[in-house]
């Protein structure tokens, strides 16, 4: 079943000596069971981010975040409460190795929608880059009533 969806994303980002960074999106996806007991919810980026070209989709399992990009950027972020986990960012610039530690991750989503918080740091080529927070809103995306 396929279940078109509003996703609201807010993204902060701080690094040491500067000052936070928060990007916020709401863009349309969709919301599908995976057979599990998860979700798979995905989206098209667009140029506000600077990933035109890029599918981003979640795997939301009950332990584990998977953050995967396909396009113009590839890249797969692997999240689980208390582990670090290493993968490549593959740009058209060159890759980079990412390591992401998962400070804190909770994900409450049903067929209507829900919410995913993800608080994690990252390191690229083994030195810390910063803390990062994703908080995402996913509700159901609601018919046009025609006139």
């Amino acid at each position: 079943m396929e279940n078109n969806v509003i996703i609201s994303i807010k993204g902060k980002q701080s690094y040491e000596d500067m000052e936070d960074e928060t990007i916020e999106l709401v863009t349309e996806g969709r919301l599908d069971p995976d057979g599990t007991e998860g979700y798979t919810l995905s989206y098209q980026e667009s140029e506000l981010t600077g990933l035109e070209g890029t599918l981003t989709t979640f795997q939301i399992e009950p332990e584990r975040i998977t953050l995967l990009r396909i396009g113009e950027v590839n890249s797969q972020m692997v999240f689980e409460q208390g582990r670090r986990h290493l993968s490549l960012y593959d740009t058209p610039y060159g890759s980079l190795s990412v390591g992401v530690s998962t400070r804190k991750m909770h994900a409450e989503l049903g067929l209507s929608g829900g919410s995913i918080e993800i608080d994690y740091a990252i390191e690229i080529d083994h030195a810390v880059a910063g803390q990062n927070l994703f908080q995402i809103n996913v509700r159901e995306k609601r018919p046009i009533l025609q006139q």
